[in-house]
């Protein structure tokens, strides 16, 4: 296993964890401006799907509870496919972004 990447899994002292991080859907500030094609300025890297480290009580954590990850931001556990000892929790609110300002 890389130590970078784990795979999901909670042991005593540390449990693996799915994060999904969510980007900026429109690629543009205003993707339909101008009479361009929204469909073609969709960002095909809105999602990214990472590999972590939290806390083993995050395992436990029932679906939609609410977490701020330090620097990062404020994930909920999924509704779908959190389980307990496979965590994933999908960004809700990331910190302060200037995109499109």
């Amino acid at each position: 296993m890389n130590s970078h990447r784990p795979d999901r899994f909670c042991t005593g002292e540390r449990c693996g964890a799915c994060l999904r991080v969510y980007k900026h859907l429109p690629v543009e500030t205003h993707p339909d401006a101008g009479g361009k094609d929204f469909i073609e300025n969709l960002n095909p890297n809105s999602l990214k799907v990472l590999q972590a480290v939290v806390e083993p009580s995050l395992a436990a954590a029932k679906a939609d509870d609410k977490f701020q990850f330090e620097r990062h931001g404020y994930f909920a556990a999924d509704r779908v496919d959190h389980v307990a000892g496979k965590p994933v929790f999908n960004l809700a609110v990331g910190l302060k972004d200037s995109w499109g300002k």
